[in-house]
């Protein structure tokens, strides 16, 4: 009888050391994934090639929902993954599915909630919701050197002058995300082509083929030598290769479609986070509430080069990038732009979103405006000089 007293026991004390260890104490843990659109999205496909390889290279089972709106058919998908699917991790990828999202979250307190692109992580006072973006205006600046290279080199063939040296950029919504990426897409540009304008237009959409490509063709018929785009679809992409019209894509090398303009193309590489996310919640620890990608991690990455960039522009693309990581280059130094002719010394910016949109804490120190400091979503929303909005789009 003692024996056995002392084999219950010593399983008793297995089980409960178990219990102690951390993780879900399920068999399996489950991710569920919601996506604004599908593959047929460079947004998108994106976010669901680095899932795929995420849950592959950590043991997890994967769930997905495409096509999901911003709207409460956001809150209907994440509820449907938690009670059909039984996921302990539920994903959105899109900035207006954040406020269903949080929803959810607050029905489910036993679920982590993790949301791209958002702001509202840090002054929800939720412990299970978490925002998640990366410093792509690092990645948007470096491929903003690689267009100012192809820029010089039409000069110097005399193609046109440097005066008319013009980009045109497509952007979806007139958002701080938007205006933080044209801007250092701008800036890195300018670092090599001093003389370098840019006008912007807008579509209204995160995903339109139709109002992208028409968009970009305007650009080019105003004038523009080269585009780029913070928009989902093939439409700019494919408006400059039949134009003959140097190009810089976002989320997606457009080499295979587009050989003749495709430059380079920045992304931010989302494995990162999502290895770190199911990592924690293995762990059973804490998720963190803003999550930012850098280059250091490889959450900013770029592809490779197009066939057609100047000559030199790796070489130059390894220097910048260096300078990047060391810290001695900062894309947004107040010293390398103006706002109505004058140099920015203090600027608050929304970062503890409201409806109001109210400026509330000051984000430039020692001549440096510090972009996702505060938060990993973007609230660099300044409008600098030699960028001309040519329509607006909220």
């Amino acid at each position: 009888m003692k024996k056995l007293i002392a084999i219950l026991l010593a399983v008793v004390m297995i089980f409960s050391l178990a219990a102690c260890s951390g993780g879900t104490g399920k068999d399996e843990l489950k991710v569920g994934f919601i996506f604004l659109h599908d593959e047929n999205s460079t947004y998108d496909k994106n976010f669901i090639d680095a899932a795929i390889k995420a849950c592959d290279n950590m043991g997890v089972k994967m769930v997905q929902k495409t096509q999901i709106p911003e709207s409460n058919a956001a809150y209907e998908a994440a509820i449907e993954l938690i009670e059909s699917e039984d996921c302990d991790i539920i994903f959105a990828d899109s900035f207006g599915h954040e406020s269903f999202l949080m929803k959810a979250a607050k029905e489910h307190p036993e679920v982590e909630f993790c949301h791209a692109t958002g702001t509202q992580a840090h002054t929800s006072g939720l412990k299970n919701f978490h925002n998640a973006f990366a410093s792509i205006y690092q990645g948007r600046y470096l491929a903003g050197v690689v267009a100012g290279m192809k820029l010089n080199e039409m000069i110097a063939a005399g193609k046109f002058t440097a005066e008319e040296a013009k980009m045109g950029y497509v952007g979806a919504f007139t958002f701080a995300e938007v205006i933080s990426g044209y801007t250092s897409f701008y800036l890195g540009a300018k670092s090599v082509c001093p003389s370098v304008t840019m006008d912007v237009k807008f579509t209204g959409s995160w995903y339109d083929e139709t109002l992208e490509k028409q968009a970009a063709q305007a650009l080019i018929d105003g004038g523009c030598k080269l585009i780029s785009q913070h928009a989902d679809s093939m439409g700019s992409p494919t408006a400059c290769e039949n134009a003959g019209v140097p190009n810089v894509s976002y989320n997606g090398s457009t080499a295979a479609a587009c050989p003749d303009t495709f430059l380079i193309s920045s992304r931010i590489n989302w494995v990162p986070y999502f290895e770190y996310i199911i990592g924690q919640v293995q762990k059973d620890e804490a998720i963190a509430t803003d999550w930012t990608g850098t280059l250091e991690n490889g959450a900013v990455a770029l592809t490779e080069l197009g066939k057609n960039v100047a000559e030199g522009t790796q070489a130059k693309l390894d220097e910048v990038k260096a300078k990047l990581l060391d810290g001695s280059l900062q894309v947004f130094d107040t010293a390398n732009f103006t706002v109505k002719g004058e140099k920015l010394t203090s600027y608050k910016a929304d970062v503890d979103t409201d409806d109001a949109f109210t400026p509330d804490t000051e984000v430039i120190e020692g001549g440096i405006f510090y972009e996702s400091k505060h938060r990993s979503g973007p609230y660099f929303d300044v409008r600098i000089d030699g960028i001309t909005l040519l329509d607006e789009k909220y």
